[in-house]
């Protein structure tokens, strides 16, 4: 698109734009296919999502009382567009929670580990290393330890998360701020710092424990920020759209199934974007080729296009 600098008005601004780590992000991701990446980690994601909300549902059913089910079942409806509370109802499951949980556990064991899979080669592939190498049993074994790594990173921001917002909202009552006006505005404001720091810190795990890389902190900060805030605006603004969709008859039985795959891709083009911006060296650096044994990559499987990822920073 070199055309567009030559242009008389457009040209100077074109320059300008292609000169941003942002648009050289995006070539980087241009250039591995990422439309391809993306379906691939759509796909995966998709099977793996439903072994893990059964999996969920029975354990909450087996443990927590009607109220906490209730309150789980909304935190669920929230994080996934497309997916109601009707939908949901974790009560239903609860006279076979045990045998119920442990065949969607099976499952979630088999679909999870290949998902993790994906993503890692997905992830590998944007920063342009190679194919790992090792023993695909050993290659098995890791990923099961990933899946039950980001299992407990994901609880644990979840947990942090709904703490955090009920101590605004207790704060907000003990105040006397209003639910209506400013008040309201606060609190929606306070949500949503809230919920982008548990998606910010979730997402450091990802973008550097499944590649395999080390990127320097700068980058991999801004592009956990970049994709933790990109990851709320696209709730805020695809939920009420998705949850229409899945509502229209001409959809039918496929409405639920369509919106979330949807969301699944918006999302999965997010992470390969904040990975190609993590994996993007800055422009001062320059684009040196990638050389077996870099700093940049742990396990000595592939380089890095990344000098400066020895200093960490």
């Amino acid at each position: 698109m070199d055309w567009l600098k030559n242009l008389p008005v457009v040209g100077p601004w074109a320059t300008r734009l292609m000169a941003t780590h942002a648009w050289r992000s995006y070539e980087r991701l241009d250039r591995v296919k990422w439309t391809r990446l993306a379906a691939a980690m759509t796909f995966t994601s998709f099977i793996a999502l439903f072994p893990l909300l059964t999996v969920a549902a029975a354990i909450a059913a087996a443990t927590l009382s009607g109220a906490q089910q209730a309150d789980l079942q909304d935190r669920i409806a929230e994080q996934f567009p497309g997916i109601t509370k009707q939908q949901l109802d974790i009560g239903a499951v609860a006279d076979n929670a045990g045998t119920i949980g442990l065949i969607a556990g099976a499952l979630l064991l088999f679909t999870g580990v290949n998902w993790v899979g994906s993503v890692r080669d997905c992830l590998r592939a944007v920063w342009e290393l190679p194919d790992s190498e090792d023993n695909p049993l050993l290659n098995k074994a890791k990923d099961l330890g990933v899946l039950f790594g980001l299992g407990g990173a994901l609880l644990v921001t979840l947990v942090a998360s709904t703490v955090a917002t009920a101590t605004v909202g207790w704060t907000a009552r003990q105040l006397g701020l209003a639910e209506q006006g400013w008040g309201s505005a606060l609190l929606q404001l306070a949500a949503f710092a809230v919920a982008v720091l548990a998606d910010f810190l979730l997402l450091l795990y990802v973008l550097t424990l499944l590649p395999g890389a080390e990127p320097t902190r700068r980058r991999l900060f801004v592009g956990a920020l970049v994709g933790a805030v990109g990851f709320e605006l696209l709730k805020l603004l695809l939920s009420g759209y998705m949850q229409g969709v899945a509502a229209k008859n001409m959809y039918g039985a496929f409405g639920v199934p369509v919106a979330l795959l949807l969301w699944i891709n918006f999302t999965s083009k997010l992470v390969l974007y904040c990975a190609a911006w993590t994996a993007t060296p800055a422009k001062d650096a320059g684009a040196a080729p990638p050389t077996p044994g870099a700093d940049g990559v742990r396990g000595g499987s592939g380089g890095a296009p990344d000098p400066a990822a020895a200093s960490g920073g």
